[in-house]
């Protein structure tokens, strides 16, 4: 038996093989899109982490001080106040209050980009009775870090917020 053979069964058309590109490209433009959104996830998170580690940092400072009394006032600091002036030397852990924050400070403007223009208006450790309310008095204590980025890529903000280049990290604890 001889069959015949027709040119439809000999291959694909130009018009397929246009189609199979351009299916290719959109689903390779979506790859890109994730690895793309998946790199601000990571670095959200890595600087996240960061600051989450300096803060329970300095919550075990002043643990460590105040013995389970009320914080001791040299690791106050109001949002608009600078830090206390930065010892000589930070490598071993000084013991003042207030030398101990100063190299918190230091440490924190160095590990988190941006930081250092930040600490005297967006960084604030304080007594509070409410969130982002600062007191004289209160039984909870208040640390806010923040950090710069580009418009947009803090990821804790709701889709209605307008895009803003800091990002903000808040720890409320008892002491």
């Amino acid at each position: 038996m001889h069959a015949t053979v027709t040119t439809r069964t000999l291959g694909f058309s130009l018009i397929e093989v246009l189609v199979a590109v351009v299916l290719t490209c959109i689903g390779l433009l979506g790859m890109v899109a994730l690895q793309g959104r998946s790199l601000q996830y990571i670095q959200d998170s890595a600087q996240r982490n960061t600051a989450a580690a300096l803060a329970n940092d300095l919550v075990e400072m002043i643990r460590l001080r105040s013995a389970g009394q009320a914080v001791p006032a040299g690791y106050l600091k109001p949002a608009g106040a600078s830090f206390p002036g930065t010892p000589a030397d930070c490598a071993n852990t000084p013991s003042a209050a207030e030398q101990q924050l100063a190299c918190w400070a230091l440490r924190a403007g160095a590990l988190l980009p941006g930081a250092r223009e930040l600490l005297v208006d967006e960084f604030h450790i304080c007594r509070s009775a409410a969130e982002s309310h600062c007191a004289a008095t209160g039984d909870v204590l208040e640390i806010q870090l923040a950090w710069r980025v580009r418009p947009g890529e803090c990821l804790d903000r709701r889709a209605a917020d307008p895009p803003e280049p800091i990002c903000r990290y808040l720890l409320r604890t008892r002491i």
